[in-house]
C-alpha cells in the first residue's frame, strides 16, 4: 500500500543542518496516523551530505536515499518526485525555513481539493520572521518578472515547500526540463497551460543563514530561464508524453 505523503528533500552540502532536520521531521511524522516515506536526494555534494543520510536512513526504513553525481536543485527534485509513492508528494527544503508541522495543513482535510499546492510568503496569513530587507526586495523583483513573463497569477513561486498529487508529478516532471533554481516556475507554468488547480497556503517562513542561492550570478540565470521557459513552450517541449 502507497504512503498518504512523500517528503522530498533535495540536499547539496547541507552536512551542517541535515541531521537536526531530519529528527525533526522524524519526529513530526511519527506523531501522525498516516503512512509516510521520506526521500533524501543527495546531488553532488562535497561533504558529508551523503554519509549522513545514509546513516539516518539505516536507523528508520521510512527513510531513503537517492544520489545524484550532479548538482542542481531541478535535478535533484525531479528524481525524488518520480521516485516517491506517496498520493501527496511535498518538496521540503533542509533548512526547514518552514515548521514541518504546517505540513499537515497541505493534506486533506485541511486542505480543499487541489493539484499543486504551494508554500506562500506573501498571500494574507503569511508571515515572515528574520529575513534581510534586501533578500525580501530582491525576491518580490524577480516575482514580479515571473508574473509578467510566466506566471501570471501566482504570489510565491519560489518558496521551497510545495505540494503535488501523485498523477500531476507523473505528467509534469517528465516533461520539465530545467535543473536549476527556475524549475519550480517552468512546472508552473506548464500547470497552468495544463489546466491544473494551483492554490497558495499561507506559512509561517523563518530566514536562516546559509542559502546555496548566490544572490547576483544565479539571480542572472534564473532571469535568463525565464526566457527558456518560453521559448520551450513556443518549441514544444512541453507537449505530453505519450
Amino acid at each position: 500500500m502507497n504512503p498518504l505523503l512523500s517528503i522530498i528533500i533535495p540536499a547539496h552540502n547541507e552536512e551542517a543542518r541535515l541531521l537536526d532536520s531530519l529528527k525533526r521531521i522524524q519526529a513530526f511524522l511519527q506523531s501522525q496516523d498516516f503512512a509516510y516515506e521520506v526521500i533524501i536526494v543527495e546531488n553532488g555534494s562535497r561533504d558529508r551530505t551523503a554519509a549522513i543520510a545514509a546513516d539516518f536512513s539505516r536507523m528508520d526504513t521510512a527513510f531513503h536515499v537517492i544520489q545524484e553525481t550532479q548538482a542542481g536543485k531541478g535535478r535533484a527534485v525531479r528524481r525524488g518526485l518520480l521516485a516517491a509513492r506517496g498520493e501527496y508528494r511535498f518538496i521540503c527544503d533542509t533548512d526547514l525555513s518552514m515548521p514541518i508541522e504546517e505540513v499537515i495543513h497541505f493534506l486533506p482535510p485541511q486542505a480543499e481539493p487541489y493539484d499543486i499546492a504551494i508554500a506562500s510568503r506573501e498571500v494574507p496569513g503569511a508571515r515572515r520572521y528574520n529575513e534581510p530587507s534586501y533578500r525580501h526586495l530582491i525576491g518580490r523583483a524577480f516575482n514580479l518578472l515571473v508574473r509578467v513573463l510566466a506566471v501570471p497569477s501566482i504570489h510565491d513561486t519560489q518558496c521551497g515547500f510545495k505540494c503535488f498529487h501523485a498523477p500531476v508529478v507523473e505528467d509534469l516532471f517528465t516533461v520539465q526540463q530545467l535543473d536549476g533554481w527556475t524549475f519550480d516556475v517552468e512546472v508552473l507554468f506548464i500547470a497552468l497551460k495544463r489546466g491544473y488547480a494551483i492554490i497558495e497556503i499561507p506559512i509561517p517562513w523563518y530566514y536562516f543563514p546559509g542559502s546555496k542561492i548566490h544572490v547576483l550570478r544565479d539571480s542572472w540565470h534564473m532571469f535568463m530561464d525565464l526566457f527558456r521557459i518560453r521559448r520551450n513552450w513556443r518549441a514544444g517541449k512541453y507537449a505530453p508524453r505519450s
